[in-house]
Formats: structure tokens, sequence, C-alpha cells
């Protein structure tokens, strides 16, 4: 029967709030921990932000580089189209050929030259000679 006594008894347990005092020196070095926290996180995110950009414009580059080179060989290949369009005889093929003209004969061949007016100083005369 002892020790339904020893439980029997109630202790005096306080619920009393504790109330510390604010410890000043505790609280600037959170405040610090927290500040130098922050610091390393902007840090860290300026850093991502610098390689995300410096990946972004490298991608950026190679596409130019890309629209670049297929620019030039479209150019290459206009300006192969261009000087084969404009050679003489490609120019009388396809005359013949798709309009249908004929070559002159030699008795339809007028000659123009250039000749100087002898009144006004800057006209300029085309003297009308029968070809040959």
């Amino acid at each position: 029967m002892s020790i339904d006594v020893e439980y029997a008894i109630k202790k005096d347990i306080r619920n009393n709030p504790v109330i510390r005092e604010v410890d000043h020196e505790q609280k600037r070095e959170f405040a610090g921990i927290v500040l130098l926290a922050a610091i390393a996180v902007v840090m860290l995110l300026f850093s991502a932000w610098q390689h995300f950009e410096v990946m972004s414009t490298g991608a950026q580059v190679e596409q130019l580089r890309a629209r670049v080179a297929e620019a030039e060989a479209t150019n290459r290949r206009l300006r192969l189209e261009s000087d084969t369009l404009h050679r003489p005889q490609e120019i009388e093929q396809r005359a013949t050929r798709d309009l249908h003209m004929v070559s002159p004969a030699g008795r339809d061949v007028i000659v123009i030259q250039r000749t100087r007016a002898a009144s006004p100083a800057h006209a300029i005369v085309a003297d009308a000679r029968q070809g040959r």
C-alpha cells in the first residue's frame, strides 16, 4: 500500500509563464547571421542569373551564325545564277527558246554610234549607219 500513497500525493506544478529578459547580443548575432545568409542567397541568385544569360546569349549567337552561313550559301547560289543568266549566250538562248525570237539577218542590223553635236555643249546625237 505504500506505493498507492506515493501516487496519491499531488505535486504542486506551477504553470505560470516564464518571462525572460530580451538578450540584445543574441538578437544582434541572429540578425548578422540572417544578413549573411541573405547576402549569400543574393550572390548565388546573381551568379545563376549571369550563367543563364551567358548560356542564352551563346545559343542566340549559334543561331545567328547558322543563319549567316545559310544566307551566305544562298547569296553564293544567287550570284552564280545571276552570272549564268547574264551571259550573252544564255540571253540569246533564252530569247530564241522561250520568247521565240530570231537572230537578225545582216541587212536588218543598224549600228548607232554616238557623236558630239556642234551647237549645244551637253547634247549627244546618235548617228545611224547601215551595218555590213
